[in-house]
């Protein structure tokens, strides 16, 4: 189901889907996006490399962000004398991006682009802090802001006139919805908490506009096909390729509080995907993917290479591995698989706006002070980290999309329910924002995950920890336990309408046998289960995390989020087939390849 298709349907379903390879990542198409990543620090400068850096000849922005300034105070003042209702806060957020892409299929060049869009998202707050046009209502969930495109040139007359249309659209949606709310609350239940609609914050005055490097295409557009010409000499590989893209990503936020910001990030990512078919039709892929917020993080090309050739090797293995067969058993996941359990049946679940949101499930709402995981587990959320022990993290931010400042938040201490995480709308005792307001532009913001660490502090070497199962697997009596060591995406259901549930999907999965046999590949896999359940069955983790980057699908769009985690043992897990399609094998012989 979509994203859009659950929010009519009531339901709310979050997926964390990976960058897939053949598109483009521009903003305007970030919701078919991402694929899962290890990102691979190296700090290594790599011979024959022509990316160099240089200043952008509009580095600081300064001139869009005095034009996006003098319009925003234009429009509020004259609102606030014409306006009925007056406004009481606006804001516009400006997104400039670029992005280079390069990608290869067995050899041969797919995709050799560029492109560079700008456009613009638009909030205005009719009525007062306590109650406003975003108030909760029923179970719908607004939207007034859209992305509008403007010019790339920083032409003022372009700027302002977009900026004036837009301003008016929203202003007149803000003003019936304020209407309508405030006529049908008297016919609907009172809100006990009495939540305010928006915080006030002190206003900000920051500029860092990301470097710009300069990117050789030629030579990239080399490297990609060198790499994806390996997937030739595997005959059981149907489909595959390898991408390069290098995204500049500058965000100009003003509001009449007077906040002026200007941040951003650059993102070189590789990326590769291999597809095979199982004998019986079941569908097979894998992937890896290499990330960076400087390209001089990335590896050689020789660790290019042998990581394009373990990923191709897999997928043959794959490809005759013996299917699953649904289970509960005991298991270990990976830091990676263990990343997206966390981020899927617990951080979703501690987003501040669904604590206010009644068609939400409100898991952990009344919760606070309250041991809701393990007390040897404590999870921080931390946008202020970029880099995890050598591992650049994408789901690092200055600022955050209402022009709050990122910082650390530790949600849960020893096991224990500290706070959520907070935009600018208020959540019971918690009246500001901690910085965990975004959106993808086009959307319009609500509290989402950042950087999620979990820390344990009853942590084993991972030959210990598998010592462990191997106990877990005889004391059960099962005839195995499992090994979940590559995921590919998982998505969760928090709406009360729908099953408090979640999935995590696995792509390399082992058996794991008490007697000492090897371990046993398997596919078809997928992890089910409910998240309170989830929670009481974890039993110690490694002592050695693993950063997982990829990209968040919810009610604000995609966003880039990072997870950090070490290994989990579970005591007993829940799996389920994955669906078959039953495709036939291609009745034509594969093309000889050279």
């Amino acid at each position: 189901m979509s994203d859009a298709e659950c929010r009519r349907d009531g339901r709310s379903k979050k997926r964390l889907i990976f960058l897939e390879l053949r598109k483009n990542t521009a903003y305007l198409r970030l919701l078919a996006a991402p694929r899962v990543c290890l990102a691979l620090a190296l700090c290594v400068f790599v011979t024959g490399w022509t990316v160099a850096k240089a200043r952008a000849s509009d580095g600081s922005h300064s001139d869009l962000l005095a034009i996006v300034t003098d319009e925003l105070s234009r429009e509020f003042s004259t609102l606030k004398a014409k306006g009925d209702p007056p406004p009481y806060y606006m804001a516009y957020e400006v997104t400039d991006e670029q992005t280079t892409l390069e990608s290869a299929t067995l050899g041969a060049l797919l995709t050799d682009s560029q492109s560079h869009a700008r456009g613009f998202d638009t909030t205005i707050r009719v009525g007062s802090p306590a109650f406003d046009n975003y108030h909760p209502y029923k179970d719908s969930r607004v939207q007034f802001t859209r992305f509008m495109q403007i010019s790339l040139s920083d032409d003022p007359n372009e700027i302002r006139r977009a900026l004036w249309a837009e301003t008016d659209r929203v202003y007149r949606a803000a003003s019936r919805r304020l209407l309508q709310i405030k006529t049908d609350e008297q016919l609907l239940a009172e809100d006990k908490e009495k939540n305010a609609d928006f915080s006030v914050d002190p206003a900000v005055k920051y500029v860092r506009a990301p470097e710009q490097y300069k990117i050789d295409k030629e030579d990239w557009a080399k490297r990609v096909r060198a790499w994806s010409a390996e997937f030739k000499s595997h005959e059981k590989i149907l489909a595959s390729g390898v991408n390069f893209v290098a995204r500049r990503d500058v965000r100009t936020f003003v509001n009449t509080e007077g906040s002026s910001i200007q941040t951003g990030s650059n993102l070189f990512r590789i990326e590769m995907q291999a597809e095979a078919l199982a004998p019986d039709g079941m569908g097979l892929e894998d992937f890896d993917s290499i990330e960076a917020a400087d390209p001089t993080h990335l590896p050689s090309d020789k660790v290019v290479m042998e990581r394009v050739k373990v990923l191709a090797k897999k997928l043959d293995n794959l490809a005759v591995a013996p299917p699953a067969e649904p289970i509960v058993c005991p298991a270990i996941l990976s830091g990676r698989a263990s990343a997206v359990f966390f981020h899927e049946i617990f951080g979703h679940r501690v987003e501040g706006h669904r604590q206010k949101d009644i068609s939400e499930g409100q898991t952990f709402t009344k919760m606070l002070g309250t041991k809701v995981l393990p007390d040897f587990i404590s999870v921080t959320f931390d946008a202020t980290l970029d880099n995890y022990k050598g591992h650049d993290l994408i789901g690092h931010y200055e600022y955050d999309d209402e022009g709050v400042k990122g910082r650390p938040v530790k949600v849960v201490q020893d096991g224990v329910l500290k706070t959520f995480l907070l935009s600018r709308s208020p959540v019971g005792e918690f009246k500001e924002s901690n910085g965990h307001g975004r959106r993808q532009p086009g959307a319009e913001i609500v509290s989402r995950q950042s950087n999620l660490i979990v820390e344990s502090s009853k942590s084993l070497s991972f030959k210990d920890l598998r010592a462990k199962l191997v106990e877990e697997i005889k004391r059960q009596q099962k005839p195995y336990g499992l090994y979940f060591e590559e995921v590919s995406s998982g998505y969760t259901t928090t709406g009360r309408r729908g099953l408090q549930a979640f999935t995590v999907v696995p792509l390399v999965v082992y058996r794991v046998f008490a007697d000492g046999r090897p371990d046993e590949l398997i596919r078809g896999v997928d992890i089910v289960g409910t998240p309170l359940a989830s929670f009481q069955k974890i039993v110690a983790t490694s002592d050695t995390a693993e950063v997982f980057n990829g990209y968040c699908g919810a009610e604000s769009g995609s966003i880039p989020v990072s997870a950090v985690s070490p290994a989990v043992l579970v005591s007993e897990i829940e799996t389920q087939k994955k669906q078959n399609s039953q495709e036939k094998q291609p009745l034509l012989p594969r093309p000889i390849t050279k």
